[in-house]
């Protein structure tokens, strides 16, 4: 079984290499890493260029933004899998795609998920927030649950049927196609228990409250077109699910 990991890039120079190690590290043997770049005026190339013999495609070329840039990478892909790691992001550690392919072969499910943790942009050791993810119940999305989107991996045959990622809801376009395939679709989905993703903090959508308020209605949106009742509930009750996490970072070091 081939997994495909795809990483956007753009002006990605300062933590590039610390994502590429991430997937060369990884002890599962049939990875396919394809980094589809937004023409970058840095010297994200050079650093592409350096891991070459390590990367399987790549291409540097404008694009329509991060979700346009993805679609084109899946578009490219040929393993069975597909996840998506962002070029600021790392995979946990060296067993995470072992995991996820074992998850696949014995729940022979159409996607799986696991936890996240966001971490200090210089100090990866640093914890700010845990994202504790949870065993998969389709009614939570009633209430704006979410899979932690960097640790969603799916399988690519159904790409044909139920499309890729829609730009126009920009940063609520993860949820639309989480929302799209887990909920509308009813896929099927496995929770792994298991740390997937670091990930650096410096979230678009939290940067203020008018960003936050801009990601809402977009929420919203995705829920609607999605089928998921009240929406509007739905939409306000999302972001204070956050404070699960929160509590659960609490929670973790007091443990440690």
């Amino acid at each position: 079984m081939k997994v495909t990991i795809i990483t956007v890039t753009f002006n990605s120079e300062r933590f590039l290499r610390d994502c590429i190690e991430s997937v060369i590290m990884q002890d599962y043997p049939h990875i396919e890493h394809i980094l589809i770049d937004g023409r970058s005026s840095d010297s994200t190339l050079s650093i592409i260029k350096e891991y070459e013999n390590k990367i399987a495609k790549w291409v540097s070329e404008e694009d329509k933004g991060m979700y346009d840039a993805i679609n084109k990478g899946m578009n490219m892909a040929t393993g069975d899998i597909i996840g998506i790691l962002n070029s600021d992001d790392m995979l946990a550690s060296k067993e995470v795609i072992t995991a996820i392919v074992k998850n696949f072969e014995e729940h022979k499910v159409d996607s799986t998920y696991g936890d996240l943790v966001y971490v200090d942009q210089q100090n990866t050791r640093k914890v700010i927030r845990y994202w504790k993810g949870m065993p998969y119940k389709r009614y939570r999305f009633n209430y704006g649950w979410m899979p932690a989107h960097p640790t969603f991996y799916f399988r690519k045959d159904l790409l044909n049927q139920l499309g890729g990622y829609e730009s126009h809801y920009f940063t609520a376009a993860d949820y639309e196609f989480m929302a799209r395939y887990l909920y509308r679709y009813r896929i099927s989905a496995q929770y792994i228990p298991l740390l997937i993703v670091k990930m650096r903090v410096g979230g678009q959508s939290n940067r203020n409250l008018f960003s936050r308020l801009r990601a809402n209605r977009r929420d919203y949106l995705a829920m609607k077109v999605n089928n998921i009742p009240f929406p509007h509930i739905a939409s306000i009750l999302k972001p204070l699910i956050k404070i699960r996490q929160y509590y659960y970072t609490l929670i973790q070091k007091m443990v440690d």
